[in-house]
């Protein structure tokens, strides 16, 4: 799955580290969205979504 977190995180100035603790989630799992190696949970989906101010469709896209 294709997402826009990266991009989203450096328009904010945030560190990986920065996303992790407002998501509740480790660095390393942030690193893995961003990568594409894990796909996130319907819950962490709406995370991420809330935290970024944008629907989840405009975040991830297949």
């Amino acid at each position: 799955m294709n997402n826009r977190l990266k991009v989203l995180r450096a328009e904010r100035d945030w560190s990986q580290a920065d996303l992790a603790e407002q998501l509740g989630v480790s660095r390393q799992t942030v690193n893995a969205l961003e990568t594409g190696r894990y796909d996130p949970s319907l819950p962490l989906a709406f995370r991420i979504a809330r935290v970024f101010g944008h629907p989840i469709e405009s975040i991830f896209s297949e």
